[in-house]
């Protein structure tokens, strides 16, 4: 493997453990923030983390740190305004819904992404790692979903929230490679639209689901001791989120995604005893099985298409593995990405979620 090939790996490697890490962190300060001080606004807190991110990367781009890159105005907005939207729609699809079909809503995020893909992208997915997906999804479902209770509206809400979702982490892939734009620069560009989307919908939001007035809450010192940390980690998940979409894949993304929710509930149990049975056990094993079975394929499938063809002609894979041997992918603008949503990430007031 080359020095080039090195570089990319070790990038992708680092993108992936600064998800990890961030958005751990930043689950175990909300689940602090709302469970114990009674702060349920997530949508007006994701929309402050965005400022925060937004007024972070001005600051860099003041210090020189990235260089700006404009394009196509018009995408930036629809794009910013469409992840404001399905973070929205995944707040309304858990305020409609129960927890156990919250959860089966965040679990079709992945087959749908593959569906997109392969009718709109012509991207092949073979039965190898539809296999390891499905074991993945698998596991997930035995360790997070419980009750499943159905209602027409939270259903439609659901759908809507899947479709937006997978949309806005497909182009966050397709936008930057597109443009050849690096995830710090997309950010930057698309942060103020998503931000001042949901500050306009947030308090409506936050309202209808909680009966309570955002603007009306009792900002006590250790509450905003939190909103504060929490609002300084999300510069890290935003960060991290479009940058491993950007190096991999939405599909991977979303793989990420699941792993981080399996150590929310590993390090729930460990460090603050929350309940745990042998389902979530199984449903974490399962889940880990299936993640290393898709990471495996992945790189079968990259080295083989590698050997395939020259190192010019190079065929960009259709699929990334968490740990990615591939010297196939080319890093677009200095470095490039759901969940997210990831998307970008949303906290809610009832599941705090990796």
């Amino acid at each position: 493997m080359g020095v080039g090939g090195e570089k990319f790996q070790l990038g992708t490697v680092g993108a992936l453990s600064l998800s990890v890490v961030s958005s751990v962190s930043i689950v175990i300060c909300n689940k602090a923030l709302m469970s114990s001080l009674g702060f349920n606004f997530a949508t007006s807190l994701t929309s402050w983390h965005l400022l925060v991110t937004f007024c972070s990367l001005h600051v860099a781009l003041w210090m020189k740190l990235f260089e700006h890159k404009p394009f196509d105005p018009r995408t930036v907005m629809g794009f910013g305004v469409l992840n404001g939207i399905s973070i929205g729609l995944l707040n309304l699809s858990l305020g409609f819904n129960s927890v156990g079909f919250y959860q089966m809503t965040k679990l079709a995020i992945i087959p749908c992404t593959v569906i997109l893909e392969t009718l709109f992208f012509r991207k092949k997915f073979s039965r190898s790692i539809q296999l390891s997906l499905s074991v993945l999804l698998f596991g997930v479902g035995v360790a997070t979903v419980t009750d499943l209770q159905l209602n027409a509206v939270g259903s439609i809400l659901s759908l809507l929230a899947i479709i937006t979702t997978c949309i806005a982490q497909i182009m966050t892939n397709t936008i930057q490679k597109k443009f050849k734009v690096s995830s710090t620069q997309l950010l930057y560009q698309s942060c103020p639209y998503q931000s001042l989307t949901l500050f306009l919908i947030g308090p409506f939001l936050d309202g209808f689901l909680t009966n309570q007035n955002v603007f009306a809450f009792d900002y006590t010192s250790q509450v905003v001791f939190f909103i504060v940390l929490s609002c300084l980690i999300s510069v890290s998940v935003n960060f991290s989120t479009f940058l491993v979409i950007g190096k991999t894949s939405p599909v991977t993304y979303q793989v990420l995604g699941h792993l981080k929710t399996c150590l929310v509930l590993t390090f729930g149990y460990v460090l603050l005893h929350d309940p745990f049975s042998w389902r979530n056990i199984l449903g974490i094993l399962i889940a880990v099985v299936g993640m290393a079975l898709y990471s495996y394929f992945c790189s079968v499938e990259t080295q083989q298409k590698n050997a395939e063809s020259s190192p010019q002609q190079g065929k960009e894979s259709d699929s990334a593995p968490l740990i990615s041997d591939s010297l196939s992918k080319v890093e677009n603008g200095g470095g490039v990405v759901d969940d997210e949503p990831l998307k970008v990430p949303m906290w809610s007031s009832k599941y705090s979620r990796a």
